[in-house]
């Protein structure tokens, strides 16, 4: 079974491509939306809400987009995990608040263009338009506390990036997915966001982790 989390001010919709995908090899999915809006909720809440849809079933696969990056390792403490995979993820270490991430990863250090677009560049219009209406609003009010996360969790762990991400830009991951998991991340053709613009290939990588 896949649980499938996604990023800030998103909603649980954005994987539904990829959800298709894997439900047509036979493989169950829930993508709960997230209380992101939610002043009083941060990470343990988060965690909580995708812990709750899995319920009781074993050995979950925990695919979790960019901020979900930072849920991930939480649910592993409440509910049954196999197997995470990160999609163009923020990667926390240990005790790390969210919006410490970028000073703690050099972030700012980046050469870097600027876009008017750096979520949904590679996504079809309509679909990116749909993406946009959906959207929600981020609360900030909790981004600061640490997060729980005392070690990552003992499951294997995949991270995916896209080769034309233009938040998270491909030699950034590449590093911070070494420098904090040692794992050398699988590369798509696609920004930051190939649950829309490459869900078929996405879903593709995510059943060869379990076969």
């Amino acid at each position: 079974m896949f649980a499938l989390i996604h990023g800030a001010g998103d909603v649980g919709w954005y994987w539904h491509l990829v959800e298709a995908e894997l439900r047509a090899t036979g493989h169950e999915t829930v993508a709960p939306d997230l209380p992101c809006e939610d002043d009083d909720a941060g990470l343990p809440e988060y965690a909580d809400a995708v812990a709750a849809a899995i319920g009781d079933r074993r050995d979950t696969v925990i695919v979790a987009q960019s901020l979900g990056g930072f849920v991930a390792p939480l649910v592993a403490d409440r509910a049954s995990v196999g197997r995470i995979v990160l999609v163009a993820p923020m990667i926390p270490a240990p005790r790390e608040a969210p919006a410490d991430f970028w000073a703690n990863t050099r972030y700012a250090d980046e050469d870097r263009e600027s876009y008017d677009d750096v979520f949904y560049q590679d996504v079809p219009p309509a679909l990116r338009e749909e993406a946009w209406k959906r959207g929600r609003a981020q609360s900030e009010a909790r981004m600061s506390e640490p997060s729980p996360l005392a070690a990552w969790p003992d499951v294997p762990t995949h991270v995916v990036i896209g080769r034309d991400d233009r938040l998270l830009p491909v030699g950034f991951l590449r590093r911070v997915a070494r420098e904090r998991l040692g794992v050398v991340p699988d590369e798509l053709d696609s920004g930051h966001t190939p649950a829309l613009s490459q869900p078929v290939k996405l879903a593709g990588l995510l059943t060869s982790y379990v076969r």
